[in-house]
């Protein structure tokens, strides 16, 4: 799988073990990435700071990130807030898909309680490899949500 692109990551207590399993993951696929913590599981961190840490690097970068957290909803919802970043939560490789595809997702949000390595391997490969359609539709749809940030 050739992916030439950096990958930001970030968990935390809830999300830090499957974090450890990404990052085992993408070395053995030879990706790149800056894990941007927590570097330690510490079961008093609070989400929020990684995903806005995830979240600034990847919209000045153009780069895209994975975070971790128990549901995968507060990362997601935390990192949205960033102009630039098309944050979702993804269970499935046919959703992550058309995540990629139709809404360009730069930031993929995990649950760290509930989904298994084996699919979190395949969500992450899916994710990564998947281009954006540059359908018209879905070029206007990116167009309209760009607008809203302008407001």
């Amino acid at each position: 799988m050739a992916i030439y692109m950096e990958i930001f990551l970030g968990a935390d207590h809830n999300g830090f073990k499957l974090k450890e399993k990404i990052k085992k993951y993408l070395k053995k696929m030879r990706i790149d990435f800056k894990d941007l913590g927590n570097s330690r599981f510490d079961p008093k961190d609070d989400y929020p700071d990684f995903a806005i840490l995830v979240a600034k690097k990847v919209a000045k970068t153009k780069a895209k990130g994975i975070l971790i957290c128990g549901s995968g909803g507060g990362m997601c919802i935390t990192a949205n807030k960033i102009k630039g970043i098309r944050a979702a939560q993804a269970f499935t490789i046919f959703q992550t898909r058309h995540l990629r595809k139709e809404d360009d997702i730069n930031i993929l949000c995990l649950d760290g309680w509930e989904l298994k390595e084996k699919i979190i391997k395949e969500i992450v490969r899916t994710f990564l490899k998947t281009k954006f359609s540059k359908l018209i539709r879905h070029k206007r749809r990116i167009q309209k949500i760009e607008k809203i940030e302008k407001k």
